[in-house]
């Protein structure tokens, strides 16, 4: 078992390894005294693991209120969002409990935007059952839902109290999420250190997942603790995301994320080497690197529409937008570009 710290704005701990589910509620109770939680998971998810996670939580006092929601970036939306909220209401659940998110992404991004904004803010749990899920969005506060006009267009920054995360969930993963789960981890070895590139090609991740779990999530620490709020160097974490969310947006998210980041990161590596900032070798090595996790690196969407999908990204700032470019494998940079330039960087990147 490892223990990552992070401090931020609240201090907590990302305990990482196997068969932590069935101990959830006592780990919870070690750190929120709360009567009731409500335990907010998809039906896949729950299906596998809400039993294991009610029982422990019976165990440790803590009475369940269950909220199991269509599976999907669908249910990321301002209707289920507000059904949350009235089932915890109607669950007659107080400040002083928490919310638990059960699952990937989705769960942790509508379970925390709830946990932040109910009574203006109650205990947050996450208990992340998918790759991409532990090794990124667990972390780091951010909570949302999605409008019609783009992803993640409401949301708030709000730490966790604790995040589980038990490598034996994993197990379950269908083979398309955890390739989506490898995109991200790429994105941190090539934004990153600690060895984690080198690591990837020595030994596939679902061999050493607790090392490389912990390993992306210290990432993540050292620029969350240094920039909470996302206005500066948390803002290196969005490499390939720009173009990434704009594929999810134009594909009415049939691309999942992980999909469509790591095109992302291809199309601006790519065009990071036709402006000089990062050379061949980068490119070849991130090409690599996504080829061996079977990862894509184009796709059928055009420059243009691309960029007009973009033109709502949370990155842009007036006229100017920050795109997140290699210079070299572990070592990234910001780039601020007015925003009508975008398209052109896309077509530098080998799109049409």
């Amino acid at each position: 078992m490892t223990t990552v710290t992070v401090a931020a704005s609240k201090k907590y701990d990302v305990i990482i390894g196997g068969g932590l589910l069935a101990d959830a509620g006592q780990y919870i109770a070690d750190v929120v005294s709360c009567r009731k939680a409500a335990l907010v998971s998809d039906d896949t998810v729950f299906s596998l693991y809400g039993g294991t996670l009610q029982k422990s939580l019976a165990l440790s006092g803590i009475e369940p209120i269950t909220f199991i929601f269509p599976h999907g970036e669908y249910s990321k939306s301002l209707s289920v969002y507000g059904t949350l909220l009235g089932a915890m209401c109607d669950g007659g659940l107080s400040v002083s409990d928490a919310v638990i998110a059960l699952g990937g992404g989705v769960a942790g991004d509508l379970a925390g935007f709830a946990a932040a904004t109910y009574r203006r803010g109650t205990a947050f749990i996450q208990i992340p059952t998918t790759l991409l899920a532990a090794v990124d969005s667990s972390v780091g506060g951010k909570t949302g839902i999605n409008l019609e006009r783009g992803k993640n267009q409401a949301g708030a920054f709000y730490q966790p109290s604790l995040v589980l995360c038990d490598t034996d969930t994993l197990k379950t993963l269908p083979e398309r999420e955890y390739k989506n789960g490898c995109a991200e981890i790429i994105k941190y070895a090539m934004i990153g250190g600690y060895g984690l590139f080198e690591e990837l090609f020595d030994l596939p991740a679902h061999v050493q997942y607790e090392d490389v779990i912990a390993k992306c999530v210290a990432i993540k620490r050292d620029i969350v603790e240094k920039d909470e709020r996302d206005t500066g160097i948390r803002r290196l974490l969005n490499f390939g995301h720009t173009v990434g969310h704009a594929i999810e947006v134009c594909s009415r998210y049939t691309v999942p994320h992980g999909e469509a980041v790591a095109v992302g990161m291809a199309v601006i590596t790519s065009a990071a080497v036709r402006f000089g900032i990062c050379s061949a070798d980068v490119e070849r090595a991130l090409y690599e690197a996504l080829g061996k996790y079977s990862l894509p690196r184009k796709t059928a969407f055009s420059a243009e529409v691309l960029a007009a999908a973009a033109m709502n990204d949370k990155k842009i700032r007036g006229d100017r937008l920050t795109l997140i470019v290699p210079e070299a494998i572990g070592r990234c940079a910001m780039t601020d570009i007015p925003k009508v330039e975008l398209a052109e960087w896309l077509r530098a990147g080998g799109l049409k």
